[in-house]
């Protein structure tokens, strides 16, 4: 286990899955962690749990998509945990599954809003901040879905390739400043997300087994690494779950 200890870090999208699995491992590895997701009490939850098992874990419900709300839990988050280190743009949506022409013009906007929108809100809230402390972590939470289009999910793949070239951006514009900026794409992994695709039936995602997808603590442990100085060599960049050098070095 990584230490990282008296490091302060935001996670969003941390009622379950990926999210809830990272603020639990920097939880125990030292971290201040403030857990946040729109579903506050699933998400406090979560964070009480942590609290109990010994670790330092606070909540927030809010709408990553809302730039005031996110700005407000970048500040509650420098408040309740002594600062902010490191930045985890987790949350996400699938919604909406459906071909371009059949799909919902709201829903549509929606994911954009907060695949993309959302990262972007709490990168613009708390890099400032970051810079005048001497740097700071974020890790953009991506998908193979960025590089390769997948019927049904043009929401989902034109987001998460924003994504990609917004990570990118920070890197370029802020990586001499101390901030260290990553992507990560976790694979297909067990998730409540997963449960949705197969119930869709669209794309050769769809029709993977249960059985057949990755752990999320695999993936933990990936994004994890990205937080601690051993992954400096791949800072700027998008780490894979599906890379096997990037596997190698986390003894998977």
């Amino acid at each position: 286990m990584a230490d990282l200890s008296g490091k302060a870090a935001l996670v969003t999208g941390a009622s379950r899955g990926l999210g809830e699995g990272v603020a639990r491992a920097l939880a125990e590895a030292g971290v201040a962690v403030m857990l946040a997701a729109r579903d506050g009490a699933a998400v406090e939850a979560v964070a009480r749990d942590i609290a109990a098992m010994g670790g330092s874990a606070y909540a927030m419900a809010a709408d990553v998509s809302d730039y005031a709300a996110t700005e407000a839990l970048v500040a509650a988050t420098r408040a309740r945990c002594g600062g902010l280190d490191i930045l985890v743009n987790n949350a996400g949506v699938i919604e909406p599954i459906a071909e371009i022409g059949a799909s919902d013009p709201a829903a549509w906007a929606r994911n954009i809003a907060i695949n993309l929108v959302g990262p972007y809100n709490a990168v613009r809230a708390a890099l400032p901040g970051m810079i005048a402390g001497g740097g700071g972590t974020i890790v953009n939470v991506s998908s193979g879905a960025a590089y390769r289009p997948l019927e049904g999910w043009s929401a989902y793949c034109s987001g998460k390739a924003g994504l990609a070239m917004f990570t990118r951006a920070i890197a370029l514009e802020a990586g001499a400043r101390g901030i260290r900026a990553f992507g990560f794409s976790p694979g297909t992994i067990d998730t409540e997300m997963q449960v949705k695709i197969r119930a869709s039936g669209l794309n050769v995602i769809s029709q993977i087994p249960r059985e057949q997808l990755s752990p999320v603590a695999d993936a933990v442990r990936g994004l994890v690494h990205l937080c601690t100085a051993g992954a400096d060599d791949l800072v700027g960049q998008d780490a894979s779950m599906r890379d096997e050098a990037f596997r190698k070095r986390l003894g998977l």
